[in-house]
């Protein structure tokens, strides 16, 4: 099956979600679900620390392969959340036109 790049997290999503009411001995994100939030989230910064790690280390390959893992994990923590990623996207978007100072400052208002 091809994707459209725009279609990928969507379809991700719904396999994340279909998948967390599966056995956990036989699906990595049901069993990610069974263990609860917090290992979520841990999962979630381990990712991040090895994608800053492998920018630092310069390595675009492990850059790409470390990125997806934290999007992944970060997909699951969503779906955990009851959260979807078309929602982070209508956030990204809110932001188009404003720059990253405007939209800071506007957080603290």
């Amino acid at each position: 099956m091809t994707l459209k790049k725009n279609e990928t997290f969507a379809k991700l999503a719904q396999i994340i979600s279909e998948r967390k009411q599966a056995d956990p001995k036989s699906s990595y994100v049901a069993n990610l679900n069974r263990k609860g939030l917090d290992t979520i989230l841990k999962k979630v910064g381990e990712e991040a620390t090895e994608t800053v790690i492998a920018a630092k280390g310069n390595d675009p390959e492990q850059v790409i392969y470390e990125t997806a893992d934290l999007w992944f994990h970060t997909l699951v923590m969503l779906d955990n959340l009851d959260l979807t990623p078309e929602a982070v996207l209508n956030e990204l978007e809110r932001r188009f036109g404003q720059s990253g100072i405007e939209e800071k400052a506007s957080r603290k208002k």
